[in-house]
């Protein structure tokens, strides 16, 4: 490389230089301010973390605590009063409550709670629909057997989680109704669906025969 050719080579690489120093001078500020957003939304990233954790350990700090008092009455205060802004601790705490009242005698007051349960929008759906399976269950003797079905047929939908179960429910309100053949139709469907626990199928199985029908035609 001639002389003249190394000088030009040295005159482009100081104007590349001064141009990229250019560059930093006048957008350089975008690089700092990427890298300040970054470390502070991971900064607030991990306090929000850090903050949920605290909740959920005090909710459920708060729900033992509560479960470990010796009168039902005072366990169903103590988790009456439980706040939360997690729907699934809620939703904990509402069945431990439901159970905490039946303990106590009061039927009435479980199914109330259950009720909530099953009322509160922003609950996840399948919280809801154990609420009123369960509530179903539970008024099972002061409940018509119209009430209980009109109740549980929407939890009979495809895909929905306790299907299987509430089908079984209305199955029983069919047989109280008089309507056998309707209740051994029910029950057979069950046995027929893929995944029935080994309880569940043996309560059918039994119901079919109690009602006077055939397993074999299952």
């Amino acid at each position: 490389m001639s002389d003249s050719d190394s000088f030009i080579e040295e005159v482009n690489d100081e104007v590349r230089r001064d141009r990229l120093y250019g560059y930093i001078r006048e957008y350089g500020w975008i690089a700092v301010l990427a890298v300040v957003l970054l470390v502070g939304g991971a900064a607030y990233s991990e306090w929000r973390a850090a903050q949920e954790r605290a909740a959920a350990q005090a909710t459920g700090d708060a729900i033992l605590s509560a479960l470990e008092l010796e009168e039902a009455e005072a366990r169903v205060e103590a988790l009456d009063a439980i706040p939360s802004d997690d729907p699934g601790a809620r939703a904990i705490a509402g069945l431990m409550q439901s159970a905490a009242a039946l303990d106590a005698g009061g039927t009435e007051e479980a199914a109330d709670a259950l009720q909530a349960m099953a009322n509160t929008p922003d609950l996840p759906d399948h919280y809801r629909e154990l609420a009123i399976l369960k509530r179903a269950i539970l008024l099972s003797g002061s409940l018509t057997p119209e009430a209980r079905i009109e109740m549980l047929g929407p939890l009979t939908a495809p895909g929905a989680p306790y299907a299987l179960l509430a089908g079984e429910q209305i199955a029983l309100a069919e047989a109280e109704q008089g309507d056998t053949d309707a209740a051994i139709s029910r029950l057979r469907a069950i046995l027929d669906e893929e995944g029935v626990s080994a309880g569940l199928r043996r309560r059918a199985s039994q119901l079919i025969v109690a009602l006077g029908g055939d397993l074999s035609a299952s």
